[in-house]
């Protein structure tokens, strides 16, 4: 009689062998699809996915290779085969190749949506590596479409990829997105989500737009259902929820502010994500009459919260909205004919040039002064403390321009400003510097204005800031 560690081992060999049987069996009939799918076969219409296909020769609707590189999403209840099939019958534009259209790209390449387009007119630089995924330093100074596209066909050959080497304006605008299904803005300004919303809205796309600065990041599914201009029941644009825009002193790029890069990552990669629900859920179309109502939220997020994620309701489309109600003044017309001035609605002009040219002195015109006065002027350095403490011309002293708004930092009529060495002469010239010569200028003026050159003390700013200064006077000075 056997005892109970033999009867056990010769359970498992048992089930060994029975379970070796069973694999060799699914072989042969992997084999046997295999086969099968080299012949010619009839793809199944995308509008006909109840049709059941028996397990005969050329019936199967995707290739033995996409059941092998889809499989593990299409056994997720909400895709299937005829979410798969959607997604590769779809075509998606990704406006902006950055921190959020890399990852975006990317997930939708992995996921098998059958053409993808890239619209970008700039460069890899090396500061875009820390978040920008599909580019790598080989690629600094070439096409960031083209970089993108390259990694995209490593990762899946098998879709269409549109290159569109220039950026999207209100003249091309209508040419390129009237191509795709769905739109991703994955743009950092105020101007590029204006038009791309406009645009989507005339040619009735959804849009799933994001962004992202320091450590936080939004996110909002627009114009879905995508109904014509008038019908209630679509989804508001991008005007819906924001009618005018920021201040455009206000607004503050990745290159001013500062990113992190998974944080731009989390962004992109929920646009992917919202971006397939879309598609596999059969939802790209507004279908009927739009009867209904929209449910449209943003969600937010913020590394430094707990929890990290919030939502918010938001209303449908705004009755009086310029683009998407019934009194919508927008037209592809307009649009095309260059009517419609983005620039100037954002309140974005030219370089800032408030100060006349006696007001400014160039870098290596204060370097030489600076040789020659020493301690006789005071150099005021309006950079946030962080960028600071990256590096500094020697003795200059750090006032963010963050603390002269509102005259915080300013003190009373009849008064100096806390930051104002006590040492300092009365007629000693006051220099101020920033990063590129703009914010310079900005707290030049409002020094002025405070009264500070009331005792005929100058108060100019450096030219063209530090950029001008690692050009002119130290080459080693780091640039970031």
């Amino acid at each position: 009689m056997m005892d109970a560690a033999t009867q056990t081992a010769e359970q498992l060999r048992q089930q060994i062998t029975a379970t070796e049987e069973q694999l060799q069996k699914l072989k042969e009939q992997l084999a046997s699809v295999e086969t099968q799918n080299e012949a010619p076969g009839i793809e199944t219409p995308l509008n006909d996915l109840s049709v059941q296909h028996p397990v005969t020769p050329g019936k199967w609707p995707l290739s033995s290779e996409e059941y092998k590189r889809y499989g593990r999403q299409m056994i997720v209840p909400n895709i299937g085969i005829q979410g798969q099939l959607r997604l590769k019958a779809a075509s998606v534009l990704i406006v902006g190749a950055g921190g959020l259209g890399c990852p975006a790209a990317a997930y939708l390449a992995g996921a098998g949506v059958g053409t993808i387009g890239i619209v970008d007119g700039d460069e890899v630089e090396t500061s875009n590596l820390h978040r920008q995924i599909l580019h790598s330093t080989s690629k600094v100074g070439m096409k960031k479409v083209d970089s993108a596209i390259s990694y995209l066909k490593s990762l899946n050959p098998n879709l269409k990829y549109n290159a569109h080497t220039s950026h999207l304006t209100p003249e091309n605008s209508e040419s390129i997105v009237s191509q795709y299904d769905l739109v991703l803005d994955c743009t950092d300004h105020p101007t590029s989500r204006y038009l791309i919303s406009d645009i989507c809205v005339l040619l009735q796309k959804p849009l799933v737009s994001a962004s992202a600065l320091r450590t936080d990041g939004q996110l909002i599914v627009l114009n879905s259902p995508s109904l014509p201009p008038g019908n209630e029941a679509g989804g508001p644009c991008y005007r819906c929820v924001f009618p005018k825009p920021p201040p455009a002193e206000s607004v503050v790029s990745c290159g001013d502010g500062g990113i992190l890069g998974p944080v731009v990552g989390v962004m992109g990669v929920l646009q992917a994500l919202e971006a397939i629900k879309l598609i596999a859920g059969g939802k790209l179309k507004a279908e009927g009459s739009g009867e209904g109502k929209t449910d449209a939220s943003m969600l937010l997020f913020s590394a430094n919260s707990n929890p990290p994620f919030r939502s918010l309701r938001l209303r449908s489309r705004r009755p009086k909205c310029f683009a998407c109600s019934a009194a919508a003044g927008l037209s592809l017309e307009s649009l095309a004919s260059g009517s419609l001035d983005y620039l100037l609605f954002c309140g974005v002009n030219a370089p800032v040039s408030i100060l006349g040219p006696e007001e400014r002195v160039e870098a290596r015109e204060y370097e030489t002064i600076r040789k020659e006065k020493g301690a006789g002027h005071l150099l005021v350095d309006t950079r946030e403390k962080v960028q600071f403490d990256i590096c500094n011309i020697e003795g200059s002293i750090n006032v963010p321009i963050s603390t002269l708004q509102g005259n915080r930092a300013l003190a009373a009529e009849g008064e100096l400003p806390s930051w104002l060495p006590e040492t300092l002469p009365p007629d000693s010239p006051i220099y101020v510097v920033c990063r590129l010569g703009n914010d310079s200028q900005v707290v030049t003026r409002k020094l002025k204005e405070s009264g500070l050159d009331k005792n005929g003390r100058y108060i100019g700013d450096i030219k063209g800031g530090l950029k001008a200064w690692k050009q002119q006077v130290d080459s080693s000075w780091p640039e970031y």
